[in-house]
């Protein structure tokens, strides 16, 4: 399958994308290399092959928690512009 400029200006009228015409014929040459690529795929016999979800098996990288002490609270407060009630004090960002 091959795709014409005029398809590329109607794919990019409607992604909301402008093609500058000093590059429609690398656009053409990049679309036209992907869709033959894809064609390549189409002729393949797949019968057999298990679908996967990701091309390289994955593994949980999450660390267990561990316990570590906080940072004191006293100070934490100590630069802190304002403090209301050992709280940080910031403006209000939402209006009533």
């Amino acid at each position: 399958m091959k795709i014409n400029r005029d398809e590329i200006k109607n794919i990019a009228l409607l992604s909301r994308l402008e093609v500058d015409e000093a590059y429609m014929e690398q656009v053409e040459k990049a679309l036209n290399d992907v869709l033959s690529y894809v064609t390549e795929l189409e002729e393949l016999n797949l019968e057999g092959v298990e679908p996967m979800a990701h091309a390289v098996p994955l593994q949980n990288v999450f660390r267990e928690d561990e316990v570590k002490p906080s940072l004191d609270h006293k100070l934490a407060m100590q630069n802190a512009p304002e403090e209301t009630d050992g709280y940080f004090t910031v403006p209000r960002v939402v209006q009533e």
